[in-house]
């Protein structure tokens, strides 16, 4: 069984970036598409971003395009969602997930890592 952690999340202010990581032990996270989502409190999980396993294509929401990237570090069995420009509007729990798929149904859900960005 996969079982993602996610670490990174923290206190930042706007227009700072943070870097966040899911990681997996005992599996080989390059086998899966492994996807980032957020939730505020009273609100849908909404995905953000997704990394395929086949060819490594990237999919962004288009409240983070251009200012989130999703990557792969093989050789530490982690990927990574690197958030600049941050703003209020960021400010969510986020997850990672795995799954077969970008865009399909996931699989197997870390805890979540909280991020906050407030002045």
């Amino acid at each position: 069984q996969v079982q993602p952690v996610e670490s990174g999340g923290g206190l930042v202010h706007p227009g700072g970036s943070l870097r966040l990581s899911c990681a997996a032990s005992g599996v080989t996270l390059s086998n899966y598409a492994v996807g980032w989502f957020r939730q505020v409190p009273g609100k849908e999980r909404v995905a953000v971003s997704c990394i395929s396993d086949s060819d490594g294509s990237t999919y962004y929401s288009d409240s983070v395009k251009g200012r989130f990237t999703i990557s792969r570090d093989n050789a530490e069995n982690t990927v990574y969602l690197i958030m600049s420009s941050l703003n209020l509007a960021d400010t969510a729990v986020y997850y990672c997930a795995t799954g077969p798929y970008c865009g399909g149904p996931m699989d197997y859900w870390g805890k979540g890592t909280l991020v906050t960005v407030s002045s």
